[in-house]
This record gives structure tokens, sequence and C-alpha cells, in this order.
């Protein structure tokens, strides 16, 4: 029997977090903490070795459940307040964060079922976790299952990817050169949704544009995304003949996030502000 397999039978006969030591011994868990565990799980994921995902993220849940379970049990909302205060929760952030690798993993695959089974263990009894994003955010791992809970009932199969700004916009672009309104209104919204307030606190810091270097205006990625976000979903409206709430997105656009840039392939920056103004002037002004 191969080994991946059996890996599967263990886990649907509710024993995966007692994986045999010959399974155990075919992975490297490292110093295994908690998140080292959880990032060896994210890069399984990305390497769609469900085999691994599965051993790294039950080794996890077997090792820190107890504790994250307690963690819970003290909180009756999102711990918020500086970063370090967050982390402190250290326990309840990874092993939900584990189940959610667990369900994406499911979900990737075909399996819905035993995604929403993993999903909803986050909802039910991780729910308080958070997890941190290398991009200097904690997002929560609960209510991402909650929306891929939806989407596996709906038949959707929108996928917003690692929720990064440069994926949701990456994705919103290619919806739109699909003519899929749907989806460019999902990503561009989820964007917003999760990156919306930092954009804004980029622009409100800037008399300029961003200038000195293609590192500095980089660094500027919450502004640059949202703002290409609202560019995209401006552009869809237009292209559906919606002029009144096409303009409406490149005005916000020009109002709320004018010093945002957008990186082309060919290797250059370009403003969607100016270009929004550009399209509201070509359609009659507001």
């Amino acid at each position: 029997m191969k080994r991946g397999v059996l890996v599967l039978i263990l886990f649907f006969a509710g024993i995966a977090t007692c994986l045999t030591p010959t399974i155990a011994a075919a992975y490297n868990f490292g110093d295994y903490r908690s998140s080292t565990l959880v990032t060896k799980g994210w890069e399984a994921l990305a390497a769609n070795d469900i085999e691994a995902v599965l051993a790294y993220t039950n080794k996890c849940i077997e090792l820190y459940a107890g504790q994250a379970k307690k963690m819970q049990e003290s909180l009756n909302e999102y711990p918020a307040g500086d970063d370090q205060k967050i982390f402190g929760f250290w326990a309840l952030n990874d092993v939900a964060t584990a189940y959610y690798i667990q369900g994406e993993t499911y979900r990737k695959a075909g399996m819905n079922e035993e995604a929403k089974e993993a999903y909803q263990k986050v909802i039910n009894e991780y729910k308080f976790g958070q997890c941190w994003d290398t991009q200097g955010w904690f997002w929560k791992p609960a209510e991402s299952a909650q929306e891929k809970i939806a989407m596996i009932d709906s038949g959707s199969n929108l996928d917003f990817g690692d929720y990064s700004s440069t994926t949701l916009a990456s994705k919103a672009w290619d919806a739109l050169s699909k003519k899929d309104m749907n989806a460019v209104d999902a990503y561009v919204d989820k964007c917003i949704e999760l990156y919306g307030k930092k954009a804004k606190e980029m622009q409100d810091s800037l008399t300029e544009y961003p200038w000195e270097s293609k590192e500095k205006i980089f660094s500027y990625w919450a502004l640059n995304d949202v703002g290409t976000c609202l560019y995209i979903k401006g552009e869809s409206y237009k292209s559906a003949g919606k002029d009144k709430e096409a303009k409406d997105m490149f005005k916000k656009l020009v109002d709320e996030f004018f010093y945002a840039q957008c990186w082309d392939p060919s290797g250059w920056f370009w403003k969607p502000a100016e270009a929004a103004q550009q399209k509201i002037d070509e359609m009659g002004g507001v």
C-alpha cells in the first residue's frame, strides 16, 4: 500500500494524529514548535503534497490542541492590541491554522466533505485563532473557513489563494480578461475588505507619488493593490455598459487612493488614478 493512501486511511479512521513511527520518520518536524509545523504545512500545501500536509498539521494538533483549547476558552472575542499580545495566543493561532490548511488541502483535492469538516473544526473549536501574514498583519482562519464552506455549498470555484493583496489583484485582472464580473467583484471586494484600511493609511502618509526606487514604490503594496483593484472593478463595470457604476468606482480611486501605482510586467509603473480620471473624462465626467 502506498504511504499516502495509508495516511488518508488513518485520518479517516480518526487516528491520524498518531502517525506510525515509519511514516513519522519520513518527515523532518524540525524543532516541533507549532509555528515550525504550521510553516511546513503551508509549504506542503503549496506543493500539493497532501500526505505531508497531514503529517505536519496533525503533529501540530497532537502536540498543541490541549493548550489551544484552553486559550480559546479564556476568550470571548478576538484578541486585539499590539502584535505581541496576539502572538501570545500562539497555540490557538497555530492549531486553528493547521485545521484551516487541512481544509484547503481537501478542498483542492475535491474532497469537499472532508474540507468542510476541517473548516468547521476551526469555526466550532478554535474560532478566535489568528494567523500572521508575512506582509505584516493577522487574518482570521475561522472567518475564511466560513467563506470556504459557503463557496463549496454554492458550487463556486473561486479561490482567494493566499489572500495576499497581490494575489487578489492578479486574480481580479484574470477575471476581467475573462469578462467574469462576479469574480471581479469577489476578488476586488476581498482585497478592499482586507487591505482598505492599510491602503488609506499609506495614502494619507503621502503628498506625492513615491518615486525614489522600485523597492520604495513596492513598499506601498496595500495602496498599490487596492487602487489597482478599484481600477479593475471600474473597467469591469465599463465593459458591462454600467457607466454610472464605472464612474463611481473610478472616482473612488481618484478621491481616496490617488497615489497608488501598478507594476506592469514590461518593467514600469503606471498610475491607476490618472488612468481612471481619463476614463471619467471619456464618459462625460462625473
